[in-house]
């Protein structure tokens, strides 16, 4: 017997469609077994990649790779508890770092790249150096040169104010890792500040996110990156008065060849 079609706007089509729990059905009054299964290992998948290991020598490894000299810098975080208990010291760098900053001082940079574990270092671990990898010769094909990159442990976004504003920076990029969500764990942010200073808002800064295996791939989120970043040091600005204007000229290709992710508390 032919299986009748199921109607446009189902849920088994919307589940097809996205990775967000729809139409999981119920038992009596309760949620299927399996659907409550797949929500259990989510959540420790999101509760692991909130605690994994920032791989700063992998990283560092990967960008010296491509040429780049890779300092390191820390927050007042102390350790991964107290990030997560304390954003406020996320933003604020220690004074052995704002040492190490003040001595690397020199002629200002058109753009610094700063890479921070935030709140998902397995994203990190997993995507940073292949998109910095993407995003170097698109930069370069616009006339920009990444003048610093750096590594910063217990990271908040607004970290990268203090570090641009140390470096002479014109342009901040910080990648790090966004809040896991139950579908996407190890998913990465690029946000971009003009001008970088401590004090300036969310509301000055570009944010391209997002960025994982079954999300944005490395491609079009350098495009993007690289079309904010030129049109942002044009303009002078970044944030509300910059949207992104790109049209998406760059294929909307997703990571469909992953690398493997960093295992959990390595």
């Amino acid at each position: 017997m032919k299986t009748p079609a199921l109607p446009s706007g189902s849920p088994r089509d919307l589940r097809s469609l996205t990775p967000a729990r729809v139409g999981l059905g119920r038992t009596g009054a309760s949620m299927p077994t399996d659907a409550l299964l797949d929500f259990t290992l989510d959540h420790a998948r999101a509760r692991d990649a909130v605690h994994a290991a920032f791989d700063v020598p992998g990283i560092t490894a990967g960008l010296r790779d491509l040429g780049f000299d890779v300092p390191e810098v820390c927050s007042l975080a102390r350790d991964r508890k107290d990030y997560l208990r304390r954003p406020d010291l996320g933003r604020r760098l220690d004074p052995a770092s704002q040492h190490l900053l003040a001595s690397r001082q020199g002629r200002p940079c058109q753009l610094a790249v700063v890479i921070g574990d935030g709140l998902s270092p397995a994203a990190v671990n997993a995507h940073a150096v292949h998109l910095v990898r993407s995003l170097v010769p698109r930069l370069a094909a616009e006339g920009i040169e990444i003048g610093h990159a750096l590594i910063a442990t217990g990271a908040r976004v607004a970290l990268g104010d203090e570090i641009g504003a140390a470096l002479g920076a014109h342009m901040l990029v910080m990648l790090i890792g966004e809040r896991p969500g139950l579908s996407a764990p190890d998913s990465l942010g690029a946000y971009l500040t003009f001008a970088p200073r401590p004090g300036r808002t969310d509301a000055e800064r570009n944010c391209v996110s997002n960025i994982h295996g079954a999300g944005l791939g490395y491609d079009e989120a350098g495009f993007r990156i690289a079309w904010l970043a030129r049109e942002g040091l044009s303009r002078s600005i970044t944030g509300v008065d910059l949207k992104d204007e790109s049209g998406g000229s760059a294929p909307l290709l997703m990571i469909t060849d992953p690398l493997p992710r960093a295992e959990p508390g390595t």
